[in-house]
């Protein structure tokens, strides 16, 4: 099958950045910015995104859709793109979102049932571009074996067989520690800041732990333009856990952490905007402006 169009809905960082190193290595890339935000569509301009207007117009010229979109959004897109599809199918649809092996599930359900080929991706990385390394994609399912052409195109292509929910396993697992770590980096640095010791324990860190502590500086003041998505991922994990008899606890906790995040001065800050300089101990200051107060021990 010839891939010469490709659909990305959900422009954010991501999914911008994707789109532009599709059309830079020769591929049509279009969208549906229906709805979606200023920033959203601004991003897409500058990616150099043809918006078609509806989803209707997506499904029947794309070969490719590549979902890049929050969690919890994930699934009811799923429907409404299921519904847009031209009679007798459509093009391949890619859930490439942070969710549940067991989401993705119902997700290629909706999508096989409605006639259109089924992938499950799953991005590891930062967007391409944002680093001297592609991102990841790992792709199970069916129709797997089309996204064979993104590869060397922006992203290192990672093929897990045709078992939809094993590149979603993937995700959930990498992002676990991955994204789990940061949340409790975060919330180390608040309670200590807290206790009145966060000068020593920052100390400590650079001391002990200096590249630990230079990955902190670089990651923990800018987490404010992630937190709400990154919420939104860790109850996937939670769910994903529990699924398979661990706890999930971990990332209940580290949901909360970026709830806190994600309703602080800093949350649904845009990447575009954010200074490059800002101090870590700044940020956790201002994230604990917006966490619950100590408890009273009197």
């Amino acid at each position: 099958m010839a891939i010469n169009t490709i659909a990305i809905i959900g422009t954010g960082d991501m999914g911008s950045a994707v789109g532009r190193v599709l059309r830079e290595h020769g591929l049509r890339v279009i969208t549906d910015l229906s709805g979606r935000s200023e920033n959203s569509r601004m991003l897409a301009r500058l990616a150099g995104f043809e918006d078609l207007g509806s989803l209707e117009a997506v499904a029947r010229e794309a070969d490719l859709v590549l979902s890049i979109l929050p969690p919890a959004a994930a699934e009811a897109f799923a429907a409404r793109m299921a519904e847009a599809l031209p009679p007798g199918g459509g093009p391949v649809y890619a859930d490439c979102n942070a969710v549940s092996p067991e989401r993705v599930r119902r997700i290629g359900d909706v999508m096989l049932r409605a006639g259109a080929g089924f992938a499950d991706a799953g991005i590891v990385g930062p967007p391409p571009g944002k680093s001297t390394r592609p991102p990841r994609l790992y792709v199970s399912g069916p129709a797997a074996d089309i996204l064979a052409v993104l590869d060397g195109k922006g992203m290192d292509v990672r093929h897990m067989g045709p078992q939809i929910g094993r590149a979603s396993a993937m995700k959930m697992s990498y992002a676990s520690l991955n994204k789990g770590t940061i949340a409790l980096r975060t919330a180390v640095l608040m309670t200590a800041q807290r206790l009145g010791v966060g000068a020593e324990l920052r100390e400590e860190l650079r001391y002990s732990q200096g590249p630990t502590y230079e990955h902190m500086c670089r990651i923990i003041p800018y987490l404010g333009a992630v937190a709400a998505r990154w919420e939104g991922e860790m109850h996937e994990i939670e769910d994903c856990y529990s699924s398979m008899g661990m706890t999930d606890g971990f990332h209940s906790a580290s949901a909360w952490v970026y709830g806190i995040l994600a309703g602080s001065e800093l949350g649904g800050e845009k990447r575009t905007e954010q200074p490059d300089d800002r101090d870590l101990e700044e940020a956790v200051e201002i994230f604990l402006r917006a966490a619950p107060p100590p408890r009273d021990r009197g």
